[in-house]
């Protein structure tokens, strides 16, 4: 039997999502003209079949069908975005010349949240095949050994982050092939050598980007007086940015927290929403929930994400097949770390990286893909004694 606690933790976030996307986009369908139910509707929509989804997975055969589907996310998803910067604009949509979205029956799905959930796949596949115990192997047969991985997520990271300009999916992917790969039996070391680059790869992406210095530099200048108080004054002059450069979304967000307190202001009362955050319904819903619900409504939104990674990584915990072991892990390494670079982001602790909270944050995209990877494993925890 699947594990019903899984899908009722799911559903409590879908069904939250669906309450504060009404809320926190009043503002947003009076800026574009439409219905005040637009955006709720839609994401009900999307959150109706998302469970529906989730629940049809949960029944099949994990030997059959559980591959199947793994194998075509990752091959379609990957060909979808091989192929979307030479569609024709009818049939995708695009923000800052990059094209991200494809058009379907007057919705926009995002391939790339779909590769994510794939590539998790064919790393679990590959890597139970593969991988094992390093005994005795040095760090260079590690490297020759996962060269066909790093090829893979080199041309996977390349494509996302310079054709569809999305660094922050690259980071979330990244972090979670590291830490598959150390669960997989990579030895210490060679995940440090690993780290080490990833960071400099990342500094490579940031620093051949204007917009992306930008951010760098707009995050910074609300962070620098904190963190130059603790260095020598001569090293903190030359660190100093110049402080036109308006942290303007972070600020509001920052704002919009406090705003809250402990308790909030009353679902629909919040005021940051109205025009001070552009579209809190997506990236920012974090800052939306703690100024309408508070710091209590932030920790039950986070208990309730908390004991769904519980119940992923127990089930991973649990299981004696390996493919089912790392691909449990992995989807909820994937969540783990989409959420916390959106909560660092909004808080101010790290530059925004334009990546939404799993199952809270307005979208069909990231909602059905996710879903998707709930269902898989909850179709795999069949096999699993809980």
């Amino acid at each position: 039997m699947a594990d019903r606690k899984l899908f009722t933790l799911v559903t409590i976030l879908i069904t939250i999502s669906i309450v504060m996307t009404y809320s926190l986009s009043a503002y947003t369908t009076l800026l574009f003209g439409v219905n005040e139910f637009h955006f709720a509707i839609r994401q009900a929509i999307f959150g109706f079949v998302s469970i529906i989804v989730i629940w049809l997975l949960a029944q099949l055969d994990p030997d059959k069908y559980l591959s199947i589907i793994g194998f075509t996310l990752f091959i379609g998803s990957t060909s979808l975005m091989v192929i979307m910067p030479f569609l024709p604009d009818f049939l995708v949509s695009a923000v800052g010349g990059a094209k991200r979205w494809i058009k379907l029956f007057g919705f926009s799905l995002a391939p790339v949240e779909f590769f994510k959930i794939g590539f998790v796949y064919f790393l679990a596949w590959s890597f139970s095949r593969k991988l094992g115990h390093h005994d005795g192997m040095g760090i260079k047969k590690e490297y020759i050994r996962f060269a066909p991985y790093g090829l893979v997520f080199i041309v996977a990271m390349f494509i996302i982050a310079f054709v569809q300009n999305d660094l922050g999916q690259v980071v979330v992917l990244g972090l979670t092939l590291l830490i598959m790969l150390m669960f997989a039996g990579s030895s210490f070391r060679f995940f440090l050598t690993l780290l080490v680059g990833a960071f400099s790869f990342l500094l490579f992406f940031i620093l051949t980007a204007e917009h992306r210095i930008l951010r760098i530099k707009s995050w910074w200048a609300l962070a620098q007086n904190t963190v130059l108080e603790l260095l020598p004054e001569s090293l903190a002059k030359e660190l100093r940015v110049p402080t036109e450069v308006e942290p303007y979304q972070i600020g509001h967000s920052l704002n919009a927290i406090h705003n809250g307190g402990l308790f909030g202001v009353g679902i629909g009362n919040g005021t940051f929403k109205l025009g001070f955050l552009s579209e809190v319904h997506t990236d920012f819903v974090l800052a939306g929930l703690a100024e309408e619900f508070g710091f209590f409504g932030v920790l039950f939104v986070v208990l309730i994400f908390l004991l769904m990674l519980q119940r992923l990584f127990k089930i991973a915990n649990r299981s004696q097949n390996s493919i089912i072991y790392l691909f449990s892990l992995g989807v909820g390494l994937l969540l783990a770390f989409a959420f916390l670079v959106n909560a660092y982001g909004i808080s101010g602790i790290t530059p925004i990286k334009g990546i939404s909270v799993p199952f809270l944050s307005y979208g069909g995209s990231t909602m059905l893909a996710g879903s998707i990877g709930i269902g898989m494993v909850l179709m795999a925890s069949k096999k699993v004694k809980m």
